[in-house]
Formats: C-alpha cells, structure tokens, sequence
C-alpha cells in the first residue's frame, strides 16, 4: 500500500508497481486502507481486486509513455548553448570572513525555535493549510491549536532538558565554473583543486528565451575574472531526538513519539535557515544589513540560494559525499551517511551556497541520456549506477522498453 503527501497514483503505477511481483495499491487516505487490505486478504476477492489495479495501472503507465515519449528535449549539446548567461560584470560580492571549514557548537534549541515554519508540521500531520492562517480555520482550526499547543509545550520541555544538541559545520571556498561542473580551490591562488561539484542541466525544450538552467551557471567562470566562492552546509540536532522518541515509544506514548521526530526535522530546518542567514550577514557578509522577518525568511526573498542535494536542482542524492568530505562533516556534526546517502541522524540538513543576486532555485526535470552518459563520465562512475541515482529525472526507460525521448 502506496499513500502519503508526496505520493500520487501515476507515480505509484509507473515507478513502483513494476517493481514488485505482488499487488501495489495507491491509497488516497488512511482511512481507506483498511477497506483495502481487508480486500487484499480475502480468499474470495483479492485476485480479481489486484487484476483490477494492474490493468488500470497498466493503462496508466501507457499513457503515460505516450505523453513522455511526445515531449521535445534539447540535446545536451543545445541545452549547454542556451545556458544562463549572467553578467559577471557588475558581479560584486565580498570574499567570505574564512575560508575552509568551521564548527558551530554555539547553537541552542531557544535560538531556532523563531525560525521554524509551521506550515510544514501541520502537513505532517496531515492538516492542510497555511500557519499562522489554519489556527483559525473553520475546518481544522480547532485540531490544529491543540496539535500547536502540544507542539509548543514538547519545545518547551525539550529546552529545559536540554534533550537535543544542534551541531553543524560551514566552509566557504574559493571557486569557479568549468561548463556544468563547479570546481573547488585551496585558496584564492586558484592553483589546486581540492573538489569538483557536479550539476545537472535542464533539457527541456524552453520558451520566451528561458534558459536551461544548471547550478554551475551561478558561479563565476574562471575567464570571468571574478573570484568567487562557494559555501556548504551541514546541520543536525543530533541523536537526541531518537532517544527522546524511543523514550515515548517505550512509554506507549506514540503521539509524543511522533511529535518529537516532527519537531527535531522542523528545527533541523529552522538550524539551516538561521545558519544561512548568519551566513549571508556575517560569515560571508554579502548582504550585512538584511533584515527579514521569518515569514519573508520562509518566502525565500533573500539574496542568494542554499540548494540541497535530494532537491530539485540538484537531485543526485550522491553529491552529499563531496559535501560531507569537504565539511569533514561526519567528525565535526556527528552526522553520517547511509550507503543511499540518506543522513543519520535523520533530523540533519546538508547543501551548498550561492551568493549571486541573480541565483534562484528551479527544477531540472527530465534528462536525456547524453546527459546521463556526460555526467556518468564525469564522475567517473558506470551508466548504470548514474541511472540508479537519477531513476526519477530520466526521461527514458534505461531497460530499453519504452519509447526514447525525443531530441530536436
């Protein structure tokens, strides 16, 4: 059984029932899943019930073939040419306070609590709406101050206890552009490179002079004459909120469970939006006299990015281990690293910053398998690894069984 916010019945019938030789049922809400499973486990109606999601999944996955296969891509070659063009010219940006990596230790629970967006908890609990609007929503406003109530007395007992430990670490470091890679030097010398960030391009085929946009456009070429820099982040509240779950776990105390690993993700965020802000107006100091209020914060109306690897400009989730090396992250946050690079703790937030006023967030999208090649190659790994990490912005199937995309 499929279901939750970010899952949806096309996404359940084209990426996941493939894969599994069982029935695979997208369920819309909790409610129904027991209706479902009681299907499922019935002698008498589970075989003609899973022959029924199979042939309307298979109808689906076909239409959506067909509607793939429809869509115009621009090779790499093409999207490379249409790339953004920024005017390096009038680019000035201060060089940040360091460079290399520091640790912050300094950072108490008291101090995120300001920055957390609401809007997100709610959702997770499954209470659509805008924070601070739903308080009064006729529908769920009742529900949704009681669960802020709750929220807001759990924090409080968190910061009393001092039960979580925020941790993180920041570098800043000279860079510049080569084509879709971002390379990293030791020093404003530019003489050895120490890292390479890969990024994607988009391939879609654009309108009204939009460009194909790929991170590495934000940065400053190295004929540009501009000495830029780059920064990465990494952020966590440490395994506290494990512990304190598993406590209520084992007190039989679920809600609590559920509440305490909610809040450790929303200050995990809080951590990184106060930690960027910090940024901007100290560490790197590109913008010292910002002065936003949270909800503008949450708005993203600052200058500069603070893309994450996992997102969508930046989807390739491996990307997190050039971070992490940089940072020397696992040592000085305690974070680490899945073989899937999930990071654990699972209360952290990694990515990288950029400072130009004209860098925005946008979303790859589909990708072609030039591009795939291109990227596989430069980062020196098989095909067939790249397609893994990169399984849901392919715009082809990599088993050969579905139509190409189709390149102008």
């Amino acid at each position: 059984l499929i279901g939750g916010a970010t899952t949806s019945r096309m996404h359940t019938a084209v990426k996941i029932a493939p894969e599994y030789g069982g029935a695979v049922v997208h369920v819309t809400d909790a409610s129904k899943a027991v209706g479902v499973a009681g299907t499922l486990v019935s002698t008498e109606r589970r075989q003609a019930f899973a022959a029924e999601i199979r042939e309307r999944y298979d109808e689906m996955r076909a239409a959506h073939g067909r509607g793939q296969a429809g869509r115009r891509m621009l090779s790499l070659a093409e999207a490379r040419a249409n790339r953004a063009r920024l005017d390096w010219t009038r680019y000035r940006a201060p060089a940040p306070s360091f460079t290399g990596v520091r640790t912050i230790a300094d950072t108490a629970v008291a101090d995120l609590i300001p920055y957390i967006d609401w809007t997100p908890f709610f959702r997770s609990w499954e209470l659509a709406g805008t924070y601070p609007a739903i308080l009064d929503d006729e529908t769920v406003g009742e529900a949704a101050r009681s669960l802020f109530d709750d929220a807001n007395a759990m924090l409080d007992r968190i910061v009393a206890e001092g039960a979580f430990a925020p941790r993180g670490a920041v570098g800043f470091w000279p860079a510049c552009s080569v084509d879709d890679d971002i390379a990293l030097f030791a020093n404003g010398a530019r003489e050895r490179t120490i890292a390479t960030l890969r990024t994607l391009r988009q391939q879609m085929s654009r309108t009204h002079e939009r460009p194909n946009r790929a991170l590495a456009d934000f940065v400053a070429p190295r004929d540009s004459g501009v000495d830029d820099h780059v920064g990465g982040f990494a952020v966590t509240m440490g395994d506290g909120v494990e512990r304190l779950a598993e406590a209520h776990e084992q007190a039989l105390d679920d809600y609590s469970a559920i509440m305490v690993k909610a809040l450790g993700d929303r200050l995990a965020e809080a951590f990184a939006e106060f930690l960027h802000e910090r940024t901007r107006k100290e560490y790197w100091g590109y913008a010292p006299n910002e002065a936003l209020a949270n909800d503008e914060l949450i708005g993203e109306r600052y200058r500069g990015i603070r893309p994450a690897p996992g997102y969508p400009a930046c989807p390739d989730h491996s990307e997190k281990r050039t971070i992490f090396a940089l940072l020397e992250a696992e040592a000085r946050t305690g974070v680490r690293l899945t073989e899937s690079c999930a990071m654990w703790p699972a209360s952290s937030v990694c990515g990288l910053y950029f400072s130009h006023p004209e860098s925005t967030y946008f979303g790859v999208g589909k990708i072609g398998r030039d591009q795939v090649a291109d990227y596989a190659s430069r980062k020196e790994a098989s095909v067939e690894e790249t397609e893994a990490w990169l399984a849901p912005n392919l715009a082809y199937d990599p088993t050969g069984s579905r139509q190409p995309e189709e390149v102008r």
